[in-house]
């Protein structure tokens, strides 16, 4: 049969990710992602230490990353992104940003990283009062308070879940319940959920229309920083970061007609 009318494949820009050796959702990634872009991951190494201060710093090694990279620009991404927001945010302010340098010298293309898109996209949104939902421990909890107050925002609110391993098997449920809760304050401005191992995609316009404020997670952040290097707008209906139009409430229900049934 003569396929030659059919043309293509058509050209694809990539992205690159390194992703920690866990990471267990890249199917989530790709929800972003349009059809003309290609996601093209990597994992570090595998060490054998839970989810702790220890393995954020252990996976976010120079060396490791940039082996990672340079692996990657074998298939010339247009842009690299590290999706891991403890390994990004552990160093603080000035360690991540030495973090996207060091990727930048590996690959030489642009890169992002997850806590670097966090606070670019608070930026975006003009938020500066954020309250945090994270699986964590609470030193690593602790750590990412420390650095979104140093990148300007103050923390009104933040509930951890004590997990070290397994934090994709987390159910939107708990998910929400948690945001329900980190959302006291009634000066909130926007909501972040953290982990780029914890599932987020589906309920965040669920969550934004119930709270009436933006709510960005890890995997979001990442994506949408990432192929904005790009000049490509990151798929996301009804989230505020991606959508204008959804930063604009609806007026709000009576109490107990905004949750989502199933939820409660």
């Amino acid at each position: 049969m003569d396929i030659s009318f059919l043309g293509g494949p058509r050209p694809q820009r990539g992205v690159g990710v390194v992703a920690p050796f866990d990471f267990a959702l890249d199917r989530e990634l790709w929800r972003w992602v349009p059809d003309d872009v290609s996601l093209h991951l990597t994992r570090t190494p595998f060490v054998p230490v839970e989810v702790s201060l220890d393995l954020a710093r252990l996976v976010s090694e120079h060396e490791t990353l940039g082996e990672a990279v340079r692996a990657l620009t074998a298939v010339e991404p247009g842009v690299v992104a590290y999706a891991c927001t403890s390994g990004s945010f552990v160093g603080g302010i000035a360690g991540e940003r030495a973090m996207g340098e060091a990727m930048t010298r590996a690959g030489e293309v642009p890169s992002v990283t997850t806590s670097g898109a966090l606070l670019e996209a608070l930026a975006e949104l003009g938020v500066r009062q954020v309250a945090l939902v994270t699986p964590y421990t609470v030193s690593v909890t602790r750590a990412l308070e420390e650095y979104v107050a140093e990148g300007g925002a103050h923390v009104t609110g933040c509930v951890f879940m004590g997990l070290t391993r397994h934090i994709w098997k987390v159910p939107y449920r708990e998910v929400v319940e948690m945001a329900r809760t980190a959302v006291r304050d009634p000066g909130t401005e926007a909501l972040f959920i953290s982990c780029t191992n914890l599932p987020t995609y589906d309920v965040i316009p669920q969550l934004e229309a119930e709270l009436r404020i933006p709510v960005l997670s890890a995997n979001q952040v990442t994506m949408w920083a990432a192929l904005r290097r790009l000049g490509i707008r990151a798929v996301g209906p009804y989230q505020a970061l991606m959508d204008e139009s959804a930063r604009v409430w609806p007026p709000a229900l009576p109490e107990g007609q905004g949750q989502q049934e199933g939820w409660t």
